[in-house]
């Protein structure tokens, strides 16, 4: 304490950031100051006025630090960078760190419409953020439905007229402008649409749809008339559905919060063009020694650094003390003016009320889900489970617990499996298999770190509900070895599990558990033994089932797997029906109609295959 007492009494009356440390010099806390000397010395000065979780912070820290900077925006960029990299355990963290999905449009002579979640200045039209993939996909499919404008990336001056059209022409999800069967102009008119449709001006959009579809009538062009007609009657039900703002605003964020406890949620609202598009929320812990205002500050910093579009206003729903430089940062960051501020009148500050309501309703909602899920969790009624909690001295019975195997064929092909079991019995939906990715060779240790850091890496950035729920006990087939591996990437990612190695015998059969240095023998007629015998043999199992799939794909492989829309039963009645590759691919669209089970989609989609270069649209079916 003296020692810090003398650093103390040297900190400069300068601008910069502080970084706090602990006794295993480890960073606990990053925060910045206009004043270094005022900021750092009032944590050390009478505990009273502070916050428990203040004083054991303060009480935690062995040593500080800290860095000059020229200003208070260098400061806070700094700030931002450190919390970042370091994750301190007493700063606001963002459980994800995600790049939201936009729709692009390509700044081309012949434009494509994208899903993307990187914003380049390329001249590009980027449209978002949206908080759902899924969404955004749909999006482009609903448009594309309307507007058949292209997603591919051929060169349509090099390859106009010398291509055949494409499935998606046939559908009428592409105009084909590679085939020259559209003009320039009625192309660059269709990616107007599409633009002004994005942009929400929907209304307009109809009265130039209507105008041209009376025209294409009265010029008997009865085809055009009626796909005008069809586009009109889409955009309308899609407006009935769309939420829209009565404000006169370009591109705004909403951010507004609501707190419970320890937890905070904090809300975000998309609007673009005075409509809003969609939201975003994060709940986040261990927050009762922050007043709100730490709350929205730390929160901006954390997820604006790392968001791809800066909008032009972001309204807030208390004072941060620092829009001022906020506003300077994301200025910078934007290229162009940005203002951050509380609104304190009129439609805005409704608009932030708003936000602030739906915060309350969906922390409810969670904090609601997250104790129904603990009074399940503590409502461990197997006794196999309960006899298991006591055999390794655990506080409470494992609810859930997680088992992984690792399988390969001299090194070939290697997979893993995870299953799981709640309450003593397989909880199947939630089973996941792993194809080794970064591994060569036989090597199970290094096999097991990849699958459980991309287990848990699933669980951070919360990209698949299968991942959300965190085991209570990890259960690894093998020895010592397998766990101190596992154990490596526990520590690594700072996560606390309870992990056990399930060894055998000579002949292979579960012999007993390795847990914390040492092996717990388990009796062979207790209901402990006979639950960790059963998971063994499912993830074992499991892993097998999987490796044997694989083989058999890459045996059997077959040029048809590569066709949209062609699975087994569709193979086996091709090649029945024609005998051959060969055959299959000299038969007219009419012959493979003839075939059964395959309508006029999929023949259309196996003719397009073979005389159009065969490109392979499946994607990776690997489930992880």
């Amino acid at each position: 304490m003296k020692d810090l007492q003398q650093k103390l009494k040297a900190l400069p009356e300068k601008p910069g950031v502080y970084i706090m440390k602990n006794d295993k010099n480890e960073i606990i806390y990053v925060g910045k100051a206009i004043s270094l000397k005022n900021r750092v010395r009032q944590y050390f000065q009478n505990s009273k006025n502070q916050s428990p979780k203040v004083r054991a912070m303060v009480n935690n820290i062995a040593d500080f630090e800290y860095i000059i900077t020229a200003s208070e925006l260098e400061a806070l960029i700094l700030e931002c960078n450190l919390i970042k990299e370091n994750k301190p355990k007493y700063n606001i963290l963002l459980r994800d760190d995600k790049n939201y999905p936009y729709i692009r449009i390509t700044n081309e002579k012949y434009p494509r419409i994208m899903f993307t979640r990187k914003v380049v200045k390329d001249g590009s039209k980027y449209y978002g953020p949206y908080s759902s993939a899924y969404a955004v996909r749909e999006t482009i499919d609903v448009i594309r439905k309307m507007f058949p404008i292209r997603s591919c990336n051929v060169d349509v001056d090099k390859k106009k007229g010398k291509m055949r059209e494409c499935l998606y022409y046939h559908i009428g999800k592409c105009s084909a402008p590679c085939t020259g069967k559209i003009s320039y102009e009625e192309y660059r008119r269709i990616c107007h649409d599409v633009s002004m449709f994005l942009d929400g001006k929907q209304d307009k959009l109809i009265d130039i749809l209507k105008q041209e579809m009376k025209a294409a009538s009265d010029n008997l062009d009865f085809e055009r008339a009626a796909r005008l007609r069809d586009q009109i009657s889409a955009i309308e039900k899609l407006m009935e559905k769309q939420r829209v703002l009565k404000l006169d605003m370009g591109d705004v964020d909403v951010v507004a919060l609501a707190r419970k406890g320890d937890r905070v949620c904090v809300q975000v609202f998309f609007i673009r063009k005075g409509k809003l598009i969609d939201r975003d929320s994060h709940i986040l812990k261990n927050t009762e020694h922050l007043d709100d205002s730490e709350i929205m500050a730390g929160f901006l910093k954390q997820y604006y650094s790392g968001l791809s579009f800066i909008p032009e206003e972001i309204l807030l729903m208390c004072e941060t003390g620092e829009e001022e430089v906020l506003s300077q940062w994301l200025s910078d960051i934007k290229g162009s003016k940005v203002r951050v501020f509380v609104p304190k009148r009129g439609e805005k500050l409704d608009l932030v009320k708003m936000v602030k309501n739906n915060a309350e309703d969906t922390l409810e909602k969670a904090m609601d889900l997250a104790a129904l899920d603990k009074k399940q969790n503590n409502a461990v009624t197997d006794k196999a489970s309960l006899e298991l909690a006591d055999m390794l001295g655990l506080d409470a019975a494992p609810y859930r617990i997680e088992a992984y195997d690792v399988s390969n064929v001299q090194g070939s092909e290697s997979v893993a499996s995870m299953v799981v079991f709640e309450n003593g019995k397989p909880r199947k939906e939630d089973y996941r298999r792993f194809k080794i990715k970064t591994v060569v060779g036989p090597d199970d240790y290094s096999s097991m770190q990849e699958v459980l850091f991309r287990r848990f890496e699933h669980a951070r950035r919360q990209d698949d509900d299968k991942f959300s729920r965190m085991p209570d006990l990890i259960l690894i087939d093998g020895g010592q070895g397998h766990v101190n591996a596992a154990l490596d990437v526990m520590r690594d990612m700072n996560i606390d599990i309870p992990v056990c190695g399930m060894v055998k015998d000579d002949k292979h059969r579960t012999r007993g558990l390795i847990y914390r240095g040492g092996e717990i023998s388990m009796s062979m007629t207790s209901r402990a033994f006979r639950l960790v015998a059963k998971i063994q043999e499912e993830a074992h199992r499991f892993a097998i089932a999987y490796h044997r799939i694989l083989r058999s794909k890459s045996v059997t492989k077959s040029v048809l797997d590569d066709i949209i829309g062609v699975g087994e039963a569709r193979k086996k009645a091709l090649l029945k029906h024609f005998g051959s590759i060969e055959d299959i691919k000299n038969a007219s669209l009419d012959d493979l109609k003839k075939v059964e089970g395959i309508n006029s989609k999929v023949a259309l989609s196996i003719y397009e295959f073979f005389h159009s270069g065969g490109q392979k649209d499946k994607g990776d079916q690997i489930v992880d």
